[in-house]
C-alpha cells in the first residue's frame, strides 16, 4: 500500500509547483507516483458546479457555505475508489488540496476557529460518512497571504481562461483561511503536519516524507 501525501494551502501559495517538484523528485529516485489536483475540474460534475457557482452561475448557489462544502466534498467522494486503487499500485499519492482545505475555507467563511463546529461537520462529513482516506501527512505550503494573492492575480493575467473566483477575489477570505490552516497544521489535524515555506528544497522533503513509515499512527478521529 502507498503513502498518501496531501498538499494544502491558499489560492495562489505556490501548490501546483510544489507538486511537481515533489513528483519529479520521486521518479527520479525510482519510486512510482500518482497524482490528482482537487478539485476535479472536468472531470467531476460537483467540482464543475461549484466553479461555475464561484464565476456567477447558479443563482444563490455560492452564497451559500454549506452547499459550497457539500459540493467540493461529493467531489472527493466520487474520488474514492480512484484513490484507493492508485495507493493500490503505486509508492505514493500526492493530492493537492483535500479535505483540510474544505475545513479551512468553510470555517473561514463561517468565521469560526479551527476547533469549531465547521470543521468537525466536514471531518464528520468526509472522512466518516463518505470514507475518504486519511492522509499519511499533510504538507502546509505556508506564504504570506499578499504574495499569493499577487500570485493568482498574476496567474490570470498570463492567462484569461484562468480567472480568479470569488473565492480568491476575498483578501480578508484568503487571510481567514490560512489562520484556519495555521492552527489545523499546529494540532496535527487528522494526521501529522509539516509546515513549509515557498523556498522548501523539493528533494530534500520528497526524500523525507517517502522515508516515513508507510501506516504512522494518526490521530484517532
Amino acid at each position: 500500500m502507498g503513502q498518501l501525501f496531501v498538499i494544502e494551502g491558499v489560492d495562489g501559495a505556490g501548490k501546483n509547483t510544489l507538486a511537481r517538484r515533489l513528483v519529479s523528485a520521486w521518479e527520479r529516485d525510482g519510486l512510482q507516483v500518482a497524482r490528482i489536483g482537487f478539485p476535479r475540474y472536468e472531470r467531476s460534475v460537483h467540482a464543475d458546479l461549484a466553479a461555475e457557482a464561484l464565476h456567477g452561475a447558479h443563482g444563490d448557489t455560492a452564497a451559500s457555505v454549506h452547499a459550497m462544502a457539500l459540493l467540493f466534498a461529493l467531489d472527493r467522494r466520487e474520488a474514492v475508489d480512484e484513490i484507493r486503487t492508485l495507493l493500490s499500485h503505486n509508492d505514493v499519492v500526492l493530492l493537492d488540496r483535500y479535505v483540510a482545505s474544505n475545513a479551512a475555507y468553510t470555517a473561514a467563511r463561517l468565521e469560526q476557529p479551527a476547533d469549531g463546529e465547521a470543521v468537525e461537520w466536514i471531518r464528520t462529513l468526509e472522512f466518516d460518512r463518505f470514507g475518504v482516506p486519511i492522509p499519511d501527512v499533510h504538507i502546509l505550503l505556508d506564504v504570506p497571504v499578499a504574495l499569493a494573492a499577487e500570485r493568482a492575480a498574476a496567474r490570470e493575467n498570463a492567462d484569461a481562461s484562468r480567472a480568479r473566483d470569488a473565492y480568491e477575489r476575498d483578501g480578508s477570505l484568503q487571510s481567514r483561511t490560512s489562520a484556519v490552516y495555521g492552527v489545523l497544521a499546529a494540532s496535527n489535524w487528522m494526521s501529522p503536519w509539516r509546515v513549509v515555506t515557498a523556498d522548501v528544497d523539493p528533494d530534500r522533503l520528497a526524500a523525507e516524507l517517502s522515508n516515513q513509515p508507510s501506516g504512522e499512527p494518526k490521530v484517532t478521529p
